[in-house]
């Protein structure tokens, strides 16, 4: 029969022990993701995250002090990777949606970043009262790809919303995100190559001039399949820079060096 010293020196027993405790923050038809550097996140099948999240996590790069925004974060996976880092100074995520807000508020207090990330469940359009408006360095926005009334529409509500501007407009998030940015402070979004025009339009009708673009393929066979974009509040016009274009895959299917780089710790967890 051992003793408690030696329960807690079994590999086994302290895994189970950390399984149990973790299994507390989950609700029905949740699960764990690995991030990597020990950061972990809640996802389900209504509220998860894909590349595209990543790759504007990444493109976005705050600062160690930055305060910064996501509007729309879903589930939380932006403001949860930067949080690997230790960057940036401190995060207001914004949902709509009170379960995606549930679930990144659980995922908050498992990694234990209650002083670095703030939880607000709200209308990104009505925000007045409820966060401090030009006093942001970042915000970022992960938004519904496709225009009202186009493409066929899933009865999900969680799908619908994130997926279709069900909730609200181009117009919306570059109106909001100019409120609460500082002056030169940063809008970082992706978006599907066809609504290019659309955003650019977007956000300069609230006057955050684009600054930065980089396109997204898949392999270099095929065709753009997503862009981010970068826009300064306050920015003089013209000066957009185009980056070289993002190849998620060689040709053979592997990931590209870039790739891998990106995913990161992330990568890391899955290997």
């Amino acid at each position: 029969m051992c003793n408690f010293s030696e329960q807690n020196n079994n590999p086994v027993l302290s895994d189970n022990v950390k399984q149990n405790k973790e299994s507390e923050f989950l609700l029905k038809g949740e699960k764990l993701e690995p991030l990597g550097s020990g950061i972990k996140i809640i996802v389900s099948k209504n509220h998860t995250f894909g590349t595209d999240t990543v790759l504007l996590a990444n493109f976005s790069k705050p600062k160690r002090k930055d305060k910064a925004c996501e509007l729309g974060t879903g589930c939380g996976a932006i403001p949860l990777i930067w949080s690997r880092n230790d960057i940036p100074g401190s995060v207001s995520a914004v949902d709509i949606q009170d379960e995606a807000c549930s679930m990144l508020e659980r995922s908050v207090r498992l990694n234990g970043l209650e002083e670095k990330i703030t939880v607000i469940n709200a209308d990104l359009c009505d925000l007045k009262g409820k966060l401090e408006f030009s006093s942001f360095d970042l915000v970022v926005c992960n938004p519904p790809y496709k225009a009202a009334g186009t493409g066929i529409v899933n009865p999900q509500s969680s799908h619908k919303i994130a997926r279709h501007e069900f909730m609200c407009t181009m117009d919306d998030i570059a109106k909001s995100a100019s409120g609460l940015l500082n002056f030169s402070g940063r809008l970082c979004m992706c978006q599907r190559p066809e609504r290019l025009s659309d955003l650019i339009c977007s956000m300069r009708k609230y006057k955050i001039e684009p600054k930065r673009l980089r396109f997204v393929q898949q392999r270099i066979s095929k065709p753009p399949k997503l862009f981010l974009i970068e826009g300064r509040r306050g920015g003089n016009p013209n000066g957009l820079i185009v980056e070289p274009t993002l190849l998620i895959e060689n040709e053979d299917g592997s990931l590209t060096d870039e790739m891998i780089e990106i995913y990161g710790a992330y990568k890391e967890a899955y290997l």
